[in-house]
């Protein structure tokens, strides 16, 4: 559905959507998900020994913007790989590091990383003329990577994130955390430009290709240098004017304990796995027309890109709305919503195996 007071000038658009891809062949996500499941206590130790991570087997770099230490000192169950059954790891990722990303970048290697379904040896070719105004709407439905995406040869000017108007901010790359959607304008040049997403901290990328002119296809590996430019998370970005929620303080503030760890894979909100048998145990009350804070507290050693359902929030006093949002590890990041959509709605990690083992909670409006 499109915004009849969509103010944006351009004259095509196109969908791109990323993912990472199981083949089915070299396994599956129920496959991936046993072995997640059996942590890396489980682990041979030389399995391991390809990250050159701290002690507890995650990088613990960070990268500022908006957010905060979590001062909290809250310890989490980390990785420490440990000799034990020796069992071979097909799917387990380990020595994936990201400074965009605070450390640790993923858990899972995957075979494929797909732009609009196809592979970057069989790219998808986006076709027009030189000098055309473009719109990207850009996705990521991945289960466990997050996406660097750039245009060689051109600078983007980002223009909505999850669905809402930012400040107009002009970028070389963008980072996209699961679940998170960008819009930019790009206005092409003449010859053939790869579209590359580079899965962060994966060294694996998916491509697809604009066609204005003529031109060689570039080979499937290449990485435009727009790639380590200028690179923008949701944190740097700010709310249009005219979405920016009015200010006031916040009537209700909760506080979202992000916990677990790879060791036992045991990911929960304030330490709770969610329980599909009794979903309505334990919920985050909240009451109609009252200004709601989160404070999303990572305690753990991974990030996290938490979505809320029925709802958009805005980071910080005058970030971006969004409905997802990347929250580093040991960092703490606030959002605000206005309770305006009573039922009960699912929080959750978009890491989809953090997720499936627990990472959700509830959200639940006072009766």
């Amino acid at each position: 559905m499109e915004d009849p007071k969509e103010p944006l000038s351009y004259d095509e658009e196109w969908v791109v959507v990323l993912d990472d891809w199981l083949d089915g062949v070299t396994g599956t996500p129920d496959d991936v998900f046993a072995e997640l499941q059996r942590g890396m206590g489980g682990m041979h130790m030389g399995e391991a020994s390809g990250s050159s991570a701290d002690s507890s087997g995650h990088d613990r770099g960070h990268m500022g913007g908006t957010d905060m230490d979590s001062g909290t000192g809250a310890a989490s169950s980390s990785p420490s790989p440990s000799s034990g059954a020796g069992m071979s790891t097909r799917f387990m990722l380990m020595g994936a590091r990201s400074p965009l990303l605070g450390g640790d970048a993923g858990d899972v290697k995957y075979p494929h990383h797909l732009i609009n379904g196809r592979v970057p040896a069989d790219p998808e070719v986006f076709r027009t003329k030189p000098g055309k105004r473009i719109r990207l709407r850009l996705i990521n439905a991945g289960g466990d990577t997050a996406y660097r995406v750039s245009l060689s040869g051109h600078r983007l000017t980002l223009t909505h994130t999850d669905g809402f108007p930012i400040r107009h901010q002009q970028v070389d790359a963008v980072l996209i955390g699961m679940g998170e959607r960008y819009d930019a304008l790009v206005t092409l040049g003449d010859s053939v430009f790869p579209l590359v997403a580079l899965a962060e901290g994966k060294d694996a990328t998916g491509m697809a290709l604009v066609r204005t002119g003529s031109g060689s296809t570039p080979k499937p590996t290449m990485r435009p240098t727009e790639l380590d430019g200028t690179i923008v998370t949701a944190s740097q970005l700010r709310a249009a004017d005219d979405v920016r929620l009015p200010s006031k303080p916040a009537d209700q503030v909760h506080r979202i304990e992000l916990t677990g760890g790879m060791m036992t894979y045991n990911w929960a909100i304030n330490g709770k796995r969610f329980d599909m048998d009794n979903p309505t145990a334990s919920p985050i009350m909240v009451e109609q027309g009252r200004r709601v804070r989160m404070d999303f507290v990572n305690t753990t050693t991974m990030w996290h890109p938490m979505h809320l359902h029925g709802h958009t929030y805005q980071l910080g006093t005058g970030g971006p709305r969004k409905d997802t949002a990347i929250v580093l590890p040991r960092k703490t990041l606030s959002v605000f919503f206005d309770a305006d959509n009573p039922g009960q709605w699912m929080l959750h990690c978009h890491n989809a195996y953090h997720g499936e083992v627990g990472m959700m909670a509830l959200v639940a409006y006072q009766s």
